[in-house]
Formats: structure tokens, sequence, C-alpha cells
């Protein structure tokens, strides 16, 4: 059994089982409900023990349930190690370190899992909420600590939490410092494994009909965008993502092996100006305005004038760009580049080829062939639909020319491509996003997954490629005013696009803007931001070891000024040596039976204490009267605290 000074009073477990129930319960949605379920029953079972006075299980009865949920994890998870499998293991564990828990010492031990627990839920969200639910979680652990100090009678439930909110506000200038001074690394802190990103949705390097689509259900943020200017019109929001080049009679694909040869083109206007934060997606692609005029740092631009992060977008990322939206491609198309640009495969989508070699006879030139095309989808019955019929694997353009003839902006850029290379133009699918919601509360546009857009871009001799959306000829609302515009009231989109509740719509702004000033402040301060924000206070040379100085400098001034607070506080708490030489006085009185009230004013005990000890009454008398004058009187005289001093040192009751 543990000594008495080591053992546990029921009240620090209850204040534990509190502490990781609120650092367990975020990962109750992203581990398997059994997991949950068992996490859940040991902690009743420890209830259970505490609420009886039972003794704890045996180890030999804790180990098969170890055991069985380690396979188990293997099981759910195909891993041990990892993010997920990781925070599943760490959660059964501390359920099951709760049941051998029996000194003060396990208790520190589960405190300090507690606290690493309350990082792990940072690898899934660093979000505004799940920051301030986490800083209550730490509020709530550092309280149970606080409460393990009290080994007799236990200090009240608002002291221990108390004291835990006065130490969290004590180190907040020690956290801002280590924050904004403690050297940042490029990429994570620690290198995550590949789960760590699993399940994250976006554009793919294909597209299939359907595939984009799909993503209009999705309310998800791509990128936030804000424009050092005025912000160009909607039907200008081309936001540039892969380029798809090969088709095989049913799906786009992009090439393996990209082309990274740059290619000039001319800028027609001025450019705009912008500053792009794309969300984490797990691939290279960053966006631009169609065309990008300069290259973010740590990245690539193709000759197909693709955007192309050095690493997998990970991690929110910040950049400036600028763009031309008139521009011309005057450069050349390489051999390889026009061969892959009208590559159709053999006896696929007889129809569309037959349609394209009349429509071509007819309208004479490329340029008239375009239009007719576009007019071909503009005036016949094609409409535009998030939900169109599923099209076969063989000749779907056919399908879809010839019957169907409803569609997502995939179908329209599909065929277009089709039919522009059976009549012998190069073409190409561009995918990526169109438009934006503008947050008139930030003043910034924030592209979300169900702008997701597909477009195709044509090589015209002596202008290169220029882009052709399609989708517009059919519906116009789509690119002037967004998705929610074109799509019929029935159809399902994700509830805000709609706009039907304004209030709520401004609520959300709101709520947004607040996330973006969090994630610019504070998820998005980076080594380069650092860098910026030392040169602003005259460190131009902002190297590990110069912000390792001025941290240590900085941490060691605030550890100064707190500890001389601190000490202030405690001085003035302390009473002054007359105060202290006259309740030494009273100590004295009250070990004789003759006690002072609470209430009771220094004259009137002088009467009470020297009626109940009439030999005592004169020296009684001296000491008050010295301590009245000096606490109350106007003629004090500094001699008469010396004189208080040596009387009270006298006083023998």
């Amino acid at each position: 059994m543990a000594p008495a000074a080591e053992r546990l009073h029921p009240r620090h477990i209850g204040w534990l089982l509190v502490a990781v129930i609120m650092v367990a319960a975020p990962h109750a949605e992203r581990i398997p409900w059994w997991i949950t379920l068992l996490a859940a029953m040991l902690l009743a079972w420890r209830l259970y023990i505490t609420l009886h006075g039972l003794h704890l299980p045996r180890k030999w009865l804790l180990l098969p349930i170890a055991a069985g949920g380690l396979a188990g994890i293997y099981i759910s998870y195909g891993r041990i190690l990892g993010r997920d499998a990781g925070v599943a293991l760490l959660v059964i564990m501390l359920a099951l370190k709760l049941l051998e828990m029996a000194t003060l010492r396990d208790a520190m031990i589960l405190i300090f899992i507690c606290y690493f627990l309350v990082i792990t839920n940072f690898l899934y969200s660093q979000s505004i909420p799940t920051a301030l639910y986490l800083l209550g979680a730490v509020w709530i652990i550092t309280a149970t600590m606080i409460g393990f100090q009290f080994r007799g009678r236990q200090p009240g439930y608002w002291y221990q939490l108390r004291s835990a909110g006065t130490m969290l506000v004590q180190s907040a200038p020690l956290m801002l410092v280590l924050f904004v001074l403690f050297p940042r690394v490029q990429g994570p802190m620690w290198s995550l494994p590949q789960d760590a990103y699993a399940g994250i949705t976006g554009l793919s390097d294909e597209m299939t009909p359907g595939s984009v689509s799909r993503l209009l259900l999705s309310d998800a943020i791509a990128f936030r965008v804000s424009f050092d200017a005025q912000i160009p019109q909607a039907n200008r929001l081309y936001w540039r993502g892969p380029v798809l080049w090969d088709f095989d009679g049913y799906r786009w694909t992009a090439p393996r092996v990209l082309y990274m040869a740059p290619r000039e083109y001319q800028g027609l206007d001025d450019p705009v100006e912008y500053t792009v934060t794309v969300e984490p997606h797990n691939r290279r692609w960053l966006f631009a305005l169609d065309l990008p005029s300069r290259v973010p740092p740590l990245s690539t631009m193709s000759n197909d004038f693709q955007l192309l992060h050095q690493t997998a977008v990970n991690n929110r990322v910040r950049y400036d760009m600028a763009s031309h939206l008139n521009y011309r491609d005057n450069a050349e198309l390489g051999r390889r580049e026009l061969r892959r640009a009208l590559a159709l495969p053999a006896n696929a989508n007889p129809r569309s080829r037959e349609l394209a070699s009349q429509m071509r006879k007819t309208a004479g030139d490329e340029r008239a062939y375009i239009a007719a095309v576009l007019g071909m989808f503009r005036r016949q019955n094609f409409y535009y639909t998030t939900t169109p019929p599923l099209l076969p694997r063989e000749n779907p353009v056919d399908e879809f020319l010839f019957s169907t003839r409803a569609g997502f902006c995939e179908h329209f850029a599909s065929s277009f491509a089709v039919l522009m290379r059976a009549s012998g133009i190069p073409a190409r699918i561009v995918t990526g996003y169109q438009g934006g919601e503008l947050n008139t509360i930030g003043n910034y546009m924030t592209v979300r997954q169900a702008d997701a857009h597909a477009w195709v871009e044509v090589w015209l001799q002596n202008d290169g490629w220029v882009r052709v959306d399609p989708t517009a000829a059919v519906s116009p609302a789509r690119v002037e005013a967004g998705v929610a515009a074109a799509v019929p009231q029935a159809e399902t989109l994700p509830f805000m696009m709609r706009g039907v509740y304004p209030w709520l719509r401004r609520a959300r702004m709101a709520w947004d803007s607040a996330a973006n000033s969090w994630n610019q402040a504070v998820l998005g301060y980076t080594q380069d931001r650092q860098r910026q924000l030392m040169r602003r206070v005259g460190i131009d040379d902002a190297t590990w070891r110069s912000l390792a100085t001025v941290m240590f400098i900085a941490t060691g001034a605030i550890t100064l000024v707190l500890a001389a607070l601190m000490l202030q506080k405690l001085r003035a708490s302390r009473p002054d040596p007359v105060t202290a030489a006259y309740l030494r006085f009273c100590e004295r009185l009250a070990r004789c039976g003759v006690k002072r009230h609470p209430s009771e004013g220094p004259d009137a005990f002088r009467k009470r204490a020297a009626a109940a000890r009439p030999a005592l009454a004169s020296s009684i008398g001296s000491i008050s009267e010295i301590y009245i004058r000096l606490r109350y009187g106007e003629a004090a005289r500094t001699s008469d605290a010396l004189q208080l001093k040596r009387e009270v040192a006298g006083f023998s009751p």
C-alpha cells in the first residue's frame, strides 16, 4: 500500500477523470467506436472503484486489455505508428493508466500525458474553437495539478480554478515571447506519416464525367485571396490549377512528368497584384489567376503555366502573386506538345468526330469553327446541372452531345476539347476554380471547393494558347454570379451558398474574417514573416542564434518583472511592524484566555482585557495607548514604534 502522504484523495480522482475526458473527447469522432466505448468503460470502472472504496485491479487483468487494444488498433489501422493509430493507442493507454494509478507520482505522470494529448488535437485542427476548447482543457489540467499540493484539507473548487487561471495569465507574456521569437523552421516541426493527410478532398490530376461536380457539395475552403487594389470582375476570376493533356476516350489526365521549360508570353495590361493563402490539400499545386506573371518562393512554373510548390502543400501556404488577365502567348508549339494536344483514341466517339468534320467544313477557319461550336452549345437544348445522367465508359462524348445534353463544367469542357481536336485544333483542359465569394467584412475573397471549374485552352496561330469556357456559353450565370445562380433551386448545394438568410451569411462572413485573421497572424507566422518582423525591430540577420539570444533576454526580463510583482504583493500582504507587534501582543493575551474578537477595536479590547487581568492592566493600557497613538493619533513619534516593540517584547501574561 502507498504511504499516506502519497495516497490520492477521491477529489483528486474526480478532477483527473474530468481532465482525461476533456482532452480525449475531441478524438471520439476520429477513432473507431469500439475504442471510444472501451475508454468510456475503463473510466467508469475507475469511478466505480473510487466511489465504493474498492481495490485497484491486478496488473494481470489489465495486461490482456492492453494487448487486446493494441491488436484492435493494428487491425483497424493496419499499423501501430502514425497519427491516427498513435492517438488511438494513447487514448487507450491513458484510460488504462487510470486503473493502475495509486500514488501521487502516478497521478503526475497522468497529468503530463494529458498535456501531451492536448497537443495531438492540433494535428487535426488549428481553428479558433479548437484553441479555445483546449485552453479550457489546460486550465482544468492545471487546476487538477494544483489540488495535488494539498495533503490535508482540500481547497475549494473555485480556489483551484482561480489559481490555475492566474498561473495561465502570468504565463501569457512568456508564451507570447516564445511564439514570436522561437526560431521557426521550414515545414512542420515534426514529420508526420502519410495518414496525417488522408481524406483531404480537392482537385485531382484527372477528370472523368462527374468528378468536378462532386466537389460542388463541399463547402470547404480551398484558398483565400486579398487584392492590393480593385477586385476584378467575377467573369475574369479563373484560378489556374492542373492542366490535363491526355484523353483515353473517357478520362482526361495530366502528364506524369511535366515539361518545366519556361514559356514566354506577353502581358497586355498592368498586372493584378494579390496575396493567396492556400489551405492544405496534400498536392503540390498553387493557384493563381490566368496568367501568373511571377513565381512564388520555393515554387516553379511548368510549361503550361501551372504553379507547383517544391513539396506537397500539407501546411497553409501564403504567397504574393501578380497576374495578367489580358495576354498573348506568342511562343511556338513544339512537335511533342502539338502531337499531345491533338491526340484522340482511335475509334472512340465516332459521331463526335463526324460532327466536328462537318462543322469545320461549314465554318472554314479556326475562329469561325470555335464560334460555331459555342453557338451550338448556346442555342441547342444543352443545360447546366449538378446532377447529370451517368455516361457510359464507351463513347461518353457521343452520348453527351447527342443524347443527354445535361452536364456540369467537365462535360462541356471535355466535349468541346474533343470537338476541337477532331477538327485539327490543339486543345487541352485546365482545371481549377472560377469566381469566389467576397467577404465584405475582411475585404478578401474566399474560394471554396464548390467553386471548382474546368475550361479549355485552344492553340491558335499568332495567339498561342487561348482560353475558351464552353460552360459560359451554356450558362453565363455560372461565371458572372457563381454556381448558386446557375443551378436550379431544386438541386443540392451547400446550405450557405444559396444566401437565403442574409443575417446568417453576414455572421458567417464575420466568423470567417476572424478565422482568416487567426490564420494570418498565428498559423501563418512562418520563418519569412518572423524575419520580416525582426527586420522591423532592427535585427537584420535573424539567425537562430540571434533569435535565441533575444528570446532568453526577453524571457529573463519578463521573469524578473513577474518575480518583482509577486514579491511586492507578498510584502504588501504582510503586516507592517506596528501591526505585527500589536498582533503578537493580542496572541499572548489569547494564550491566557483573553481573545480579541474580530470586530473589537483596540480601545474596547484594552478595557475588557484590563478588567479580565487586573494585574496586567498597566502594561495592557500602555501598549494599547501607544498602538492607538501610532495608528490613529496625529502626534505619533518615531520613538513610539520602538517603545511599542520593547514593551510587547517584555510583556509576559
